[in-house]
């Protein structure tokens, strides 16, 4: 296997792809296409977590896809959160910055398929969290003038073919309707992810519907999986619910897991990725057995080709 680092923009050394690519063996991937997989850690746009980053990279890999692992613009760039700095606006790093990068990644993983030995038919994008939101926020503005205009590209060279949403934030408003009263940590921590995305601790109702995901979905958004759990406490299965039922208003294929309990950012809920032993969850763990299945079923996994002698 072979691991790269890609920066995206020649100005900023903070907006990274990390590549898990397998080698062309010429004894069981001879100039074998393989599916792909960006991976969107969560962290409220904050920060990209580790938890739901290599661990979840090298699963992917294990299974037979080029994985790659989007480390986008957030309010921290060193993964650390700190609640002492003072919050002041990053227009780096407020939406739509952070969507930039995932076109940007979904691009430079086109143009590289053929060195890459990616189908580039076969690219799915998986979101944690607030990385969800951002999974989700290119699955329905692929087809925008203002990522056209950007870029410079056709249109379908920035749409997904498919997303993995786990436990995604996908309405800020009903976020800030859902918030838990009491709880100054969870708090303090939307405060500043508000910060990031909108350059405001308490942006406006206006602002946030620009961010809505939930509100942009039409036919053309690509076939999504998604999986929360039904007593998530920092965000709501409210936004699994409501996505689904656009998708289904629209026509758009998906499949939806809900697990009756698991705390929020459980990751593969097993001991590879958790960050302390709430995050195993035996229960929620098939989640990722279910994901792979529903790619398959959907043709987007690795196929067994016949190799000509």
């Amino acid at each position: 296997m072979l691991i790269e680092k890609i920066q995206l923009w020649n100005e900023r050394n903070d907006v990274n792809l990390y590549a898990y690519l397998h080698s062309d063996s010429k004894e069981y991937s001879k100039n074998k296409k393989r599916p792909a997989v960006i991976i969107c850690p969560g962290g409220g746009y904050v920060i990209t977590s580790d938890c739901e980053a290599e661990p979840v990279a090298i699963k992917f890999a294990a299974a037979g896809y080029q994985a790659f692992i989007l480390r986008y613009s957030t309010y921290f760039s060193n993964g650390v959160v700190d609640f002492k700095k003072p919050a002041v606006a990053n227009k780096k790093v407020a939406y739509p910055e952070p969507l930039y990068d995932l076109a940007k990644a979904i691009i430079t993983i086109r143009e590289n398929s053929l060195q890459w030995l990616i189908d580039p038919d076969k690219i799915t994008i998986c979101g944690f969290s607030a990385g969800g939101h951002l999974a989700a926020s290119l699955g329905v503005h692929w087809q925008a003038d203002f990522l056209q205009e950007k870029f410079e590209v056709a249109s379908e060279t920035l749409k997904p073919n498919a997303m993995i949403l786990s436990y995604p934030l996908l309405d800020f408003e009903l976020m800030l309707s859902m918030a838990e009263p009491g709880n100054l940590f969870t708090a303090k921590f939307r405060e500043l992810s508000n910060m990031a995305v909108f350059g405001a601790a308490v942006p406006d109702k206006a602002t946030m519907e620009k961010v809505n995901t939930v509100n942009s979905v039409t036919s053309q958004t690509p076939p999504t999986f998604m999986w929360h759990t039904a007593d998530d406490k920092q965000v709501t299965v409210a936004n699994s619910l409501n996505f689904a039922s656009a998708l289904n208003k629209h026509q758009v294929p998906f499949e939806l897991h809900v697990f009756e309990s698991g705390v929020h950012a459980s990751s593969l809920c097993d001991e590879t990725a958790a960050a302390d032993s709430s995050h195993i969850n035996p229960h929620c763990q098939v989640w990722f057995d279910l994901a792979l299945k529903w790619l398959k079923k959907n043709n987007l996994s690795l196929q067994w080709q016949e190799t000509k002698q």
